[in-house]
């Protein structure tokens, strides 16, 4: 696996792969891996001759220093695991080479970023976009690999993607699970023992949920239902529950008949999780 730290450098190897008739997979992280990471990686591999992976911890993501100050870091053992994936190229870049100094320019789907859990984390997406943008123009793969699990992340770098004409696919892959149902996410390992089995009641309410939107129900019945569900829980701090049109993301109110998502942030211990759910009537 070759280690990218620069621009330069990442350029010059995804070239090399292009000049071979090569296709590229693209999987952008921000390290601390685990098994939901190496599905995409996976997934990615399974479609593309070469894959390439990042690991940036971007900072315009964070609302809190503190959240940025305690985001899980060790990329000697992120490098051992994609070694063992044969991961072809590493892009491993410092701030300042993606945020060089004097930088200005930011990206933000307006509408898409504003809304649910937007409205939790203030600028999180469009930090997330402003990234995303960047590493798509500096990898330039033919498709690159996201979590269904960032359920409005997923659509933010859609849209973006769409909305900017950047010649590649966008592909979305099924949430991971730990065997309890917990989704997996690199703040799991902050959760202490109590907070990491409480945990599982988002995944519960979501299951919950999709027998209940199967008997027929509302949104504002499914939502008080799902409410009800993750304030039973002592150690769970709601922060939201959204239910909206697939894909989409626009309100929806009265009986469900069409496909929906649910999307749920909850605290534990002061670590903010989320989990979500596509639901067919």
């Amino acid at each position: 696996m070759k280690i990218c730290p620069d621009i330069q450098t990442i350029r010059k190897t995804v070239a090399g792969y292009r000049r071979a008739g090569n296709s590229i997979g693209l999987v952008t992280t921000m390290g601390a891996l685990h098994d939901g990471h190496l599905t995409l990686m996976r997934t990615a591999r399974a479609a593309h001759d070469r894959v390439v992976a990042t690991i940036f911890v971007n900072p315009t993501q964070f609302g809190e220093v503190a959240d940025l100050a305690h985001y899980p870091s060790d990329d000697a053992r992120d490098i051992d695991l994609l070694k063992a994936e044969g991961i072809d190229a590493l892009f491993l870049p410092q701030v300042d080479v993606i945020y060089p100094p004097g930088d200005e320019t930011i990206v933000e789907t307006t509408q898409l970023a504003n809304m649910l859990h937007g409205k939790v984390r203030p600028g999180h997406f469009r930090g997330v976009a402003t990234v995303v943008a960047r590493l798509f123009n500096i990898c330039l793969p033919d498709a690159a690999y996201f979590g269904e699990k960032d359920y409005q992340q997923l659509q933010v770098i859609r849209r973006m993607t769409r909305d900017l004409h950047f010649p590649l696919q966008v592909i979305g892959v099924p949430t991971v699970r730990e065997p309890d149902g917990l989704a997996m996410s690199s703040r799991n390992v902050r959760l202490t023992p109590d907070d990491r089995q409480a945990a599982t009641v988002l995944h519960k309410s979501l299951t919950k949920a999709e027998t209940r939107v199967a008997q027929g129900t509302t949104v504002q019945a499914l939502t008080d239902a799902i409410r009800a569900d993750i304030t039973s829980e002592p150690r769970a701090t709601l922060r939201a529950v959204d239910i909206v049109a697939a894909e989409s993301l626009t309100p929806i109110t009265g009986a469900i008949t069409d496909k929906i998502a649910i999307m749920l942030s909850a605290e534990f211990g002061g670590i903010l999780l989320i989990d979500q759910k596509e639901i067919t009537p």
